[in-house]
Order: C-alpha cells, then sequence, then structure tokens
C-alpha cells in the first residue's frame, strides 16, 4: 500500500508556523503523538520505518491531527499534552482534526 506524499502544507488547515504537534493513525488504529519542525519529512520517516520506534511495526502510518506553533517548546509542550489525553480525547481531537480538513480541502 503506498501512502500519498503530502503536496504541500498548504494541503493542511493552519499551517505556516514552523514547529507542529501531530498525530498519526498507525496501521492497527492506534495513535501516536510527536513534534516536528517539518511535517512531510517527518511522514515519510515515519513510513520508511525511520521514525519512532512505536511506529516502525505499524506502518504505514497516516496523519491524524495537526496543530501549529511559533516555537518548539510550545510545540514539544502540546505534544506532551497530547500524551497524556485518554484514547477517547484523542480519538475526539483527530475527527474534529478530520472533519475540519474535510471542510478546507472541499473550499
Amino acid at each position: 500500500m503506498q501512502n500519498k506524499k503530502l503536496q504541500s502544507e498548504t494541503e493542511y488547515p493552519n499551517v505556516g508556523g514552523t514547529n507542529y504537534a501531530y498525530m498519526v493513525r498507525c496501521v492497527d488504529g492506534s495513535l501516536y503523538s510527536g513534534w516536528t519542525n517539518d511535517i512531510e519529512k517527518r511522514l515519510l520517516a515515519h513510513n520508511s520505518g525511520r521514525g519512532a520506534k512505536y511506529t516502525r511495526s505499524r506502518l504505514p502510518v497516516t496523519l491524524a491531527y495537526l496543530e501549529e506553533f511559533p516555537t518548539k517548546e510550545e510545540a514539544m509542550s502540546r505534544e506532551w499534552h497530547l500524551k497524556e489525553l485518554t484514547k477517547k480525547e484523542k480519538e475526539e481531537l483527530a475527527e474534529g482534526w478530520a472533519k475540519n480538513h474535510e471542510l478546507y480541502e472541499n473550499h
């Protein structure tokens, strides 16, 4: 199964800063949270097996949530908060992001 490579940062809403907190959905349905300053590169790293140890055995992954921050520290803080959420809270966040993303793509 081949994953869609991100076309550009403008493909996702609210993107334009340099630091991101994100969640990816693994092939087993689990969610992994992280932070990066280059979301395209990070997704490619995850899907080539060079990402987090957790995702290496759960490929492919797809972007489930993305949030932009002006500083590395803010993105890292949000990552920590994402990891502290319950599974249900993470799913609700991802669902809301997906709905907003669909609206953005359709306009």
